[in-house]
């Protein structure tokens, strides 16, 4: 199936064989934008192809950065040539309008990477990004000097205005968080001294590690108290060649289908980055058959051939630094839970509710829908072992993520799942369908 219709019904099914799935997209982001500092052309390979990543693409082209992209087979590939911290649009202290779409990452790591570059920008969005907050950026760019207004104080349109150039600051983040982390970093590029970033727990490095790729000094990292402390003194980044490792997010829909069941899944040179592979975490303490091949570094990420295969599940609690680095795969891994013995809990984990929607209600609605109990903490949810989905009709509201587990609650469940909004998956996995239906699932459109 080609495309992603907006409604759709996805039958039981046994899957089975090896999936290529997108380029990684919190590296697809990081893979354009950095560059964009380098002043040289940057080769970028195995970008992820959703509307997230060709929404920064076409923020940096805005703002006078040439990015020519081509489909590559899985993804996109390309150049990017630019200097943001030398005259261009926003320069002169007039924002440009930048339409983020549904991607917080893009409108995050670009108020940063802007502000430090002297560019002013309006950064706007579709309704469901105008409900996130920015108040948690807004922060560290007022303090290193930026003018800084937002809509209610805390809610996009997001505008910065750069007041000549930053100044390093000391940050103390509230939470443990790769977007508010990657946008002060991104921000202290430009700024007059080092830009120190703390937090109470560690969250993703990628953008230090493509930083430090680039020859950049970025020092810190986990702290012996359980928290986090990087420093980056500035400077600009030297790249040639970026290439972007799989998405260990994309892949989990597929790990936890096979987990649940469905069948043996083998997903190659999947970024395993220690922040990322919480989901694989998870699924080994319920109990399941998880196998990593041998890895290899690619841009200064760890990559490697993940296998998952059916196995009894037992039960799992997930909670502090887990959580962190599983969020993203809660919501699927609670269909894990479901089929599991002794159920899941997720505790900690009140950052679900302000991702692309309130995803603790979401998933509780969405397991409901399907006939499966579970109950809504502040925090997370707990699901009971015991329960299969028995089929329903489940609304997405425009969270790729809920859409995605729900088709996998299809898959594994007793009775077909009809997806209402099914087109956000293009968000973030365009060949969702076509991949699923190639492993073996059957999932069909259906007339609205």
């Amino acid at each position: 199936m080609i495309g992603v219709p907006d409604r759709i019904r996805v039958h039981p099914s046994s899957l089975a064989g090896v999936v290529h799935v997108p380029g990684d997209k919190s590296l697809s982001h990081r893979a354009l934008l950095v560059p964009a500092r380098c002043g040289g052309p940057v080769t970028v390979r195995g970008l992820a192809a959703g509307a997230d990543v060709r929404a920064t693409a076409a923020a940096l082209r805005a703002l006078g950065v040439r990015v020519e992209l081509e489909p590559d087979g899985v993804g996109m590939s390309g150049v990017v040539e630019g200097d943001l911290g030398a005259a261009g649009p926003g320069a002169d202290g007039r924002p440009v309008a930048i339409d983020c779409g549904n991607s917080g990452t893009t409108l995050r790591l670009l108020a940063g990477l802007a502000a430090g570059a002297g560019r002013a920008v309006r950064l706007d969005g579709d309704a469901s990004l105008r409900r996130r907050p920015v108040d948690r950026i807004a922060g560290p760019l007022t303090a290193a000097g930026a003018l800084v207004a937002a809509r209610e104080d805390r809610l996009p349109p997001l505008e910065v205005r750069p007041a000549g150039r930053p100044r390093g600051i000391l940050w103390d983040a509230p939470v443990a968080s790769a977007q508010i982390k990657s946008a002060v970093l991104l921000l202290g590029l430009g700024a007059t001294d080092p830009t120190r970033v703390r937090a109470p727990a560690p969250s993703r490095d990628h953008t230090e590690r493509l930083l430090r790729h680039a020859g950049l000094r970025v020092e810190g990292g986990p702290t012996a108290d359980g928290g986090e402390d990087v420093v980056l003194h500035p400077g600009t980044p030297r790249l040639t060649t970026v290439d972007v490792a799989r998405d260990p997010s994309a892949a989990a829909f597929w790990h936890v289908a096979a987990a649940c069941g469905a069948g043996s899944v083998v997903t190659p040179d999947v970024c395993l980055n220690p922040g990322r592979t919480g989901a694989l975490d998870v699924l080994r303490a319920l109990g399941a058959a998880v196998d990593v091949g041998p890895t290899r570094d690619r841009t200064g990420e760890p990559t490697g051939a993940v296998t998952v295969a059916p196995g009894e599940l037992g039960g799992a609690e997930v909670r502090g630094g887990l959580v962190v680095r599983a969020l993203d795969e809660l919501p699927v891994l609670a269909l894990a839970g479901a089929v599991s013995r002794d159920g899941l809990e997720v505790r900690e984990a009140a950052e679900l509710r302000v991702k692309e929607s309130d995803r603790v209600r979401g998933v509780v609605a969405l397991l409901a829908a399907v006939g499966v109990t579970a109950t809504e903490l502040p925090d997370g949810f707990v699901v009971p072992g015991g329960q299969r989905p028995g089929g329903g009709r489940v609304r997405a509201d425009g969270d790729h993520r809920i859409a995605m587990t729900a088709a996998v609650a299809g898959v594994i469940g007793t009775a077909p799942v009809e997806i209402d909004g099914a087109a956000t998956i293009a968000s973030s996995y365009p060949t969702f369908l076509t991949d699923l239906a190639a492993l073996g699932g059957r999932v069909e459109a259906v007339d609205a």
